[in-house]
């Protein structure tokens, strides 16, 4: 029997110098003498199949880190992957060879979102290296079902590396960055979907690394990806990446150079068309054949994994009706319920379904569709807002009202006015502010008024605030609602609210979970991903990539709320956690019972700090686990450390081995 090995070369040994190349870019032809299909590269699956019509639309991926959940990321990343299989079938049937109805999702992206001004961290894990490796070595391994005899979907690690803003400099930024940042903070995540989640894709990134454009980085995308991690599969370059090289880099003289350089150095595919130029390099020998075939072999391999040239695979008959059904659905509503960080609660909350008739739903993100999607987003069949799901929520028992009261960023005085009226003659005030996904998000796609979707502060806006201040005046009980990617100072907005949840952009079901948490169904368990700053001032320079005072890993100020922070409706008591040696690896257990009133999620954070560390991290997360305790239930949880685990980073980028000893290990609550 034939291997893959086989199939691919004899292909390739048949092809013109023009047909390889033709293959090389996101819109690749079709070669109809060798039974080649056109193939569109480009699709998305972040939190859902995206841009591709109705898909059942989960959290976004900032939301879905405030599960802390690996296992249910894993379901999800299977059901998205799933339902991107029903979406193939049918385009396959019909002739549809078009973009985002292919097999290969540029998802996930794990990098570090190490600043809250960045408008794209939203479709990040967060700010910690080891959460967002566990997240997404998990997401991969839902999308592609490894180990089966064809892959289901293709994941990709994105974007390669040290890419977290600013937006509106991306494409010809270079990025100064320590050895020791690099590898301490940016890399892991990518080394770990490398190595455990066996990704067959990494996307370079835009900006270029200590002097180098990433998409023809050497030391990147050979050196370490290929080299040091083993990595197999094939690389692509952002959306215009190559284009970049030598217009906004002018690290090249001309786009056949680019082309060929991108190529020598690593990047076997072009979202764009820039290798085009290929012929004009070869013709010029810039590159040899050669060369391309090895760009060719990598991604040629990609699509034989995904059974694209074979007459049947294990997934044909994944029907179009399991798109966005109830049980994807009802998933999808468990996500939201588990991604809500209450992040204050003075008793308000539960509320009690007999003591509240009414319930005035105010501010811009009340009754809005888009902020439950994010962005790189499909389309759900139903949008289940604020409004709508306080009203199917209380149906008779309740009069739901609404008013916007603002926009985003400006008073409407007419509309502010009737908020008031409302929360006067109501029992309690929920107040929905915060952004969406046109205001915060990529280059192009976001349109504020700011900087090409980044935010310059990231205090609570004016408008906003001054609706929420005007509320609180006429009503007592103010449950304030915040929507947004990047974290939001909340300044006075603390003592103006009864209780704050942290909604992020929750997904299709976000407004029936949100409700069934205001009145008690189940008790919120999200925690935060991300440090929530106290003011724009305690953050560095935006375009300053280092890790000085960034993240709780090195953030020396107070913050307004810290990393893994999330309160629950019920109490959890943690036993004195025990240390066991076991020849090089060391167990932690811990028993956690459930001594409040509410059955609950827990989520079990393990830190480690190095004792007497100079330029070290002040703490790390070494382990987590998200545990169900019923009323009254413990549970023994046990973590072991490997060798792996008492090692740091020293300047010159290189792992050193300490001894266990020279280590704080601790549980947080």
């Amino acid at each position: 029997m034939e291997t893959i090995d086989t199939r691919i070369y004899e292909l390739i040994n048949k092809m013109t110098i023009e047909e390889k190349v033709s293959q090389l870019t996101n819109s690749a032809a079709g070669i109809s003498r060798l039974n080649i299909n056109k193939y569109d590269w480009w699709n998305e699956a972040l939190h859902g199949v995206a841009r591709a019509g109705t898909a059942t639309v989960f959290p976004q991926a900032i939301g879905l880190a405030a599960m802390w959940d690996d296992e249910l990321h894993f379901e999800i990343a299977e059901v998205i992957s799933t339902e991107a299989r029903a979406k193939y079938n049918k385009a396959q049937k019909e002739g549809n060879f078009n973009r985002y109805y292919g097999l290969t999702f540029w998802s996930p992206n794990v990098n570090i979102f190490r600043d809250p001004r960045w408008g794209r961290g939203q479709e990040t894990y967060g700010e910690d290296p080891y959460l967002t490796s566990k997240l997404g070595v998990s997401f991969i391994k839902g999308l592609q079902n490894n180990g089966a005899k064809h892959l289901r979907t293709a994941a990709c690690a994105k974007h390669l590396a040290v890419h977290s803003g600013p937006e509106d400099t991306r494409h010809g930024y270079n990025v100064n960055v320590s050895k020791k940042d690099l590898f301490e903070t940016y890399l892991p995540a990518f080394e770990a979907c490398v190595k455990e989640g066996q990704v067959e894709a990494v996307m370079g990134a835009y900006n270029a690394v200590n002097g180098v454009p990433c998409c023809c980085n050497d030391y990147l995308l050979n050196k370490i990806l290929r080299e040091e991690w083993g990595f197999k599969g094939h690389v692509v370059s952002d959306c215009g990446a190559i284009y970049d090289i030598k217009k906004h880099h002018h690290y090249t003289d001309s786009h056949k150079e680019s082309a060929a350089i991108s190529v020598k150095n690593g990047c076997d595919l072009n979202c764009g068309d820039i290798y085009k130029h290929l012929i004009d390099a070869y013709e010029e020998d810039l590159i040899t054949e050669e060369e391309i075939d090895v760009a060719l072999y990598n991604t040629l391999k990609t699509r034989f994994k995904l059974g694209m040239f074979d007459e049947h695979t294990e997934y044909d008959n994944i029907d179009y009706s399991v798109v966005a059904c109830d049980s994807h659905r009802d998933l999808s509503l468990r996500a939201s319920r588990e991604s809500v960080v209450m992040l204050k609660n003075d008793g308000i909350l539960p509320l009690k379904k007999d003591e509240i008739k009414s319930v005035a739903v105010i501010g811009v993100n009340g009754d809005s569709k888009d902020v439950l999607l994010g962005n790189y987003n499909g389309f759900p069949l139903e949008y289940h807002t604020v409004f709508k799901g306080l009203n199917d929520y209380l149906g008779e028992d309740a009069t739901v009202s609404y008013e916007q009261g603002c926009n985003f960023f400006k008073k409407k005085r007419s509309s502010l006015k009737k908020a008031v009226t409302l929360a006067e003659s109501s029992d309690v005030a929920v107040v929905c502010l915060g952004l969406d996904a046109s205001y915060e998000g990529e280059e192009g796609d976001a349109n504020n008024p700011y900087c090409a979707g980044d935010r310059k502060n990231i205090e609570i806006i004016d408008a906003q605030l001054e609706l929420l201040k005007a509320v609180k005046e006429v009503n007592e009980k103010v449950i304030l609602l915040m929507f947004c990617g990047g974290a939001v100072a909340f300044g006075e907005a603390k003592d103006l609210s009864n209780a704050i949840l942290n909604c992020w952009y929750p997904g299709e079901m976000g407004g029936k979970a949100i409700a069934q948490l205001l009145f008690g169904e189940y008790s919120p368990s999200g925690k935060l991903p991300v440090t929530i700053y106290s003011s724009t001032k305690d953050l560095p320079n935006f375009d300053d990539y280092s890790m000085n005072n960034r993240t709780y890993r090195y953030f020396t100020g107070t913050p307004e709320f810290p990393f893994g922070f999330g309160l629950s409706y019920t109490k959890f008591k943690y036993d004195e956690m025990q240390i066991e040696k076991l020849d090089e690896d060391v167990k932690v257990s811990v028993t956690v019972k459930n001594v409040g009133d509410f059955d609950g999620r827990e989520v079990v954070k393990l830190f480690k700090s190095e004792k007497e560390a100079i330029n070290q991290p002040i703490k790390s997360l070494a382990r987590f686990k998200k545990i169900t305790l019923k009323k009254g239930e413990e549970k023994t949880v046990e973590f072991i450390l490997t060798a792996d685990d008492f090692t740091h980073i020293n300047g010159n980028g290189e792992k050193e081995y300490l001894s266990s000893d020279k280590f704080s290990i601790f549980i947080e609550e």
